[in-house]
């Protein structure tokens, strides 16, 4: 049994507990995070703007089927389900009475949930949204596949913005961060460039044509086998003057105190309060107000988002995605949390970065690029 089908195989074990556990016969699972998931890496989208795939997977206590079109039954089955213990069942691509029956043969009579409803039989129960949890503590295999992932999107990212110069376009960055994450077969759904005040006045700054002159902010979130890895870094051309100084030392603290107490077994709510302490003792007792703190991370880009009281847990082996900002600067790394302690899985070694001490630990947080002016 390769790899692969072995962890196929534990998830689909986890998905048949879920429905023991809910009185269910079967699931349907159209949604690109779970179809990944459950596929230990496999992609069920041709268009990257949608939530929800071609293909569904329809596991019962018994079966996994894999129901698509005729367009696209051949490469689902040769690229993203090969090797897997899952039956291809397709149906005409021009006829919606086709796809009816075949979905009508197989929930016939059996108590079935769905994380969508696209394109089923009317009747189907919508499914629970604690079924995502079972994505939220990873295993080995998954854990391989975001060390590599987040250096590799991390050291695209910093390549170039390293290689930015004043009069480049955000567009031009842009393109240069997205276009070698796509010859390494990585997506990035999320590209976020800011030049000089862009940075301050909004917090997703999608790229324009403003050209650089004095300091620049790119961000990414970036999926390779439906995991995701979120990256921010700064850079500035010449000299850091002393308030921009001021406000990105206080962000990297605030990010600190925050992955500091990102533990197994604390609630989101304890850790967006630590953040709200942390920006209030810097000197920045709103900023927190301006954006999201981020959260959990794995086969969306957030989870789940991080708010005052949130009761939600942090588990063993879940990834996180924090991005604290204070108006002109931000930090943001791809975190994975286990009982041994935390390791920042975006940290490639060739961007400065300076101390901060949080939770009894040094925590090395990106500093600001300087260029040549």
């Amino acid at each position: 049994m390769s790899d692969r089908t072995a962890e196929f195989e534990t998830k689909r074990q986890a998905v048949v507990a879920y429905l023991r556990q809910h009185g269910l016969d079967g699931v349907v699972l159209s949604r690109r995070p779970n179809f990944a998931w459950l596929t230990a890496g496999g992609s069920n989208h041709v268009s990257f703007g949608t939530d929800v795939g071609v293909a569904a997977l329809f596991v019962t206590t018994e079966t996994t089927y894999c129901v698509t079109s005729t367009i696209e039954a051949p490469r689902i089955a040769d690229e993203e389900l090969a090797g897997l213990p899952i039956q291809i069942r397709s149906f005409a691509w021009h006829d919606a009475a086709d796809a009816n029956r075949v979905w009508t043969e197989l929930l016939d009579g059996l108590r079935v949930a769905c994380d969508t409803p696209v394109g089923l039989p009317a009747g189907v129960a919508p499914l629970s949204s604690d079924f995502d949890q079972l994505r939220w503590s990873l295993c080995a295999g998954e854990i391989d596949r975001y060390r590599a992932l987040a250096r590799e999107v991390a050291d695209a990212l910093e390549n170039a913005c390293r290689a930015a110069r004043r009069g480049m376009t955000e567009f031009e960055l842009g393109g240069a961060i997205a276009g070698p994450l796509l010859q390494r077969g990585i997506r990035a759904p999320v590209v976020l460039v800011a030049a000089d005040d862009r940075i301050a006045r909004y917090r997703h700054p999608i790229p324009t044509l403003r050209k650089f002159e004095r300091y620049g902010m790119g961000v990414c979130s970036a999926e390779r086998h439906g995991l995701y890895v979120s990256v921010t870094r700064l850079f500035s051309f010449g000299p850091i003057d002393d308030e921009l100084r001021r406000r990105h030392e206080a962000v990297c603290t605030v990010d600190a105190e925050i992955m500091a107490a990102t533990r197994p077994g604390a609630t989101l709510g304890e850790v967006f309060g630590v953040a709200q302490e942390a920006y209030a003792r810097t000197g920045f007792p709103d900023e927190w107000q301006a954006h999201h703190q981020g959260g959990p991370t794995g086969y969306v880009g957030r989870e789940a988002r991080a708010t005052p009281g949130s009761p939600l847990t942090v588990r063993a082996n879940q990834a996180f995605a924090w991005n604290p900002s204070i108006a002109g600067t931000k930090s943001e790394d791809t975190i994975l949390v286990t009982d041994s302690g935390t390791e920042i899985l975006s940290a490639t070694g060739n961007w400065p970065t300076r101390p901060y001490t949080a939770g009894g630990r040094t925590w090395h947080r990106n500093d600001i690029l300087q260029l040549p002016a």
